[in-house]
């Protein structure tokens, strides 16, 4: 036993993993997988990016993907040819969605050209990049056969493992959340299933098709968009009722069967919940199925920043201030806690609106301090007449009542239910929740 463990990584390291796209799927593969015996090269046509890479240099906020790229030998370039010499190649790049909401398949379109260009026979190619079902099959086998001139299932292998990575959890991370897997063939699904076995400490599941895994994920985005989109509209029926939705939430919590608790909020950013269902609602249009419900989840959802901003000028009005020139302070630019993620944050579309109204906006963010317009979180707040506090960061949830008030805040729009709603109403504070 003592033998085949010593030996174990010496024959790992034999294997060359190229991963596309240094970004937050892409970066933590490619340091798990060395951590685990492979050489690894990360590409990434962003120069900015791989030259902070090679500084040892964290492109965005993770503590724990910071400490190992410190202690990392990885190899980042922008050298699509170095893709030669790896037996396996992960495709990590973002699958955003235009201004209309179509999905953006065009950096995963430039990186199946560029790694075609390079593919060599009996190299397996993964992505693991959020797509539609449909999306391996249609685009990335064509793309990668016509730049190569090589046929997928005969000499080179495709796969699929659609990403799961949670930005800021401290439990979960890339090494041992589970995984699903589909392949065009056997072969390449059991190759695939030897690569992630190797350097997860998690369940995979084997899917039947490359398309029942590219569903898996769309899936479990549009579940938690739809249960989110379905709180926020009670929080605005509830606000009508005088319901706190928080309390009722809580307490349907209590039921240890068939309840999973969502939360009501200003807005739903991040480069899932926000993004994916739009590929499947664009891809069964296609296909002549309309999804009425994900369409008006997403509607509900993308309301809420708006929501929001009335709920502020509502306050404004009965503490008798113009919301047009008075200084607002919005708190927090990510899209969630702890991290300093702004990809569709609805943070900048609550910016737009009040600047619309023609508010003055001091925006201040620990985490995305190069984005915020006040140095510091004083300098924001000093002389508002109102703060929206945005993001749920330790650092806004640990504030007092007094400090708001201090600096001559009177409203306060809780737009994560983050705060302490008895203790600021009893201070004196207008404050106003999502839903409470």
């Amino acid at each position: 036993m003592t033998k085949e463990k010593q030996s174990s990584p010496q024959a790992k390291s034999s294997k060359t993993l190229a991963v596309v796209g240094l970004g937050y799927v892409g970066l933590p593969l490619c340091l798990l997988a060395e951590k685990k015996g492979y050489k690894v090269i990360g590409v990434d046509k962003d120069e900015g990016r791989v030259k902070l890479v090679r500084a040892r240099q964290l492109p965005f906020t993770d503590e724990r993907v910071a400490r190992d790229l410190k202690k990392s030998r990885l190899e980042a370039t922008t050298d699509f040819r170095r893709i030669k010499q790896a037996s396996i190649i992960a495709i990590c790049v973002p699958t955003p969605v235009f201004k209309d909401y179509r999905p953006d398949l065009g950096p995963v379109k430039a990186a199946c050209r560029a790694i075609g260009a390079e593919l060599k026979k009996g190299t397996l190619v993964i992505l693991e990049s959020t797509v539609n079902p449909g999306v391996s099959d249609q685009v990335v086998k064509p793309l990668l056969e016509r730049y190569s001139r090589l046929k997928a299932g005969r000499d080179f292998y495709l796969s699929h493992c659609p990403e799961r990575i949670n930005p800021g959890d401290k439990n979960w991370h890339v090494g041992n959340i589970p995984r699903v897997i589909g392949s065009l063939d056997e072969a390449g699904l059991q190759k695939t299933l030897e690569f992630y076995r190797a350097i997860l400490s998690a369940k995979i599941k084997p899917m039947k098709s490359l398309k029942e895994a590219e569903a898996v994920k769309i899936v479990e985005n549009s579940f938690r968009d739809i249960n989110i989109a379905f709180v926020n509209e009670l929080a605005q029926s509830f606000e009508n009722l005088g319901i706190d939705i928080v309390n009722v939430i809580d307490g349907a919590a209590t039921k240890p069967f068939a309840f999973m608790p969502h939360y009501p909020g200003c807005g739903v950013g991040g480069h899932c919940i926000p993004v994916d269902p739009y590929y499947l609602i664009e891809f069964a249009r296609q296909n002549g199925f309309y999804h009425d419900f994900l369409a008006l989840a997403r509607r509900i959802n993308n309301s809420m920043p708006e929501f929001t901003c009335a709920k502020l000028t509502e306050a404004l009005n009965e503490r008798k201030i113009a919301a047009k020139g008075a200084k607002v302070a919005v708190l927090g630019l990510s899209y969630k806690g702890e991290v300093g993620d702004c990809r569709e944050s609805p943070a900048f579309v609550v910016i737009k609106l009040l600047k619309k109204a023609g508010a003055k906006v001091a925006a201040f963010d620990p985490f995305v301090q190069e984005r915020s317009t006040a140095k510091s979180l004083d300098e924001a707040l000093q002389g508002a007449a109102a703060a929206v506090v945005v993001t749920a960061h330790s650092a806004f949830k640990e504030l007092s009542p007094q400090k708001f008030l201090a600096a001559g805040v009177q409203v306060v729009i809780d737009g994560r239910n983050c705060l302490n709603k008895e203790k600021f109403l009893a201070a004196g504070v207008h404050y106003k929740g999502i839903g409470r």
